[in-house]
């Protein structure tokens, strides 16, 4: 059984820099994808970046690209998502996927989803 938690959230002001933390409890982290959603309140959800297993291919929302940086730590199997120069825009609440073999930009595409992270910058 797959559970997903995220940490590191919070409210900040525009220009600042977050860092968010994506816990994998179960098997197979190191044969799985994990990507970041977001949603924003009134708005559907929305692709923020991917990183497969291996880390050697990453995938970015052109609105976070330069940005943001996804990344993993497979000893720890943790997923992070770095967010640089914050932007009002950015306030939603974070949720951290995972889905086995190759990643994907959508998101029914996941199979286990954690319970998200609120982020609010202020501007």
């Amino acid at each position: 059984h797959v559970q997903l938690a995220e940490s590191g959230g919070g409210l900040v002001q525009a220009g600042d820099s977050l860092r968010l933390s994506c816990g994998y409890s179960g098997r197979e982290f190191n044969s799985s994808a994990m990507a970041w959603f977001r949603q924003a309140s009134g708005k559907e959800r929305e692709f923020v970046a991917a990183i497969t297993w291996s880390s050697r291919t990453t995938d970015y929302a052109d609105s976070v690209k330069g940005r943001f940086t996804i990344s993993r730590d497979n000893a720890k199997s943790t997923v992070y998502l770095q967010m640089n120069r914050l932007k009002p825009e950015d306030t939603a609440v974070y949720y951290c996927a995972a889905k086995l073999g190759y990643y994907s930009d959508y998101g029914q595409d996941y199979e286990y989803w954690g319970q998200g992270t609120q982020v609010t910058v202020s501007s």
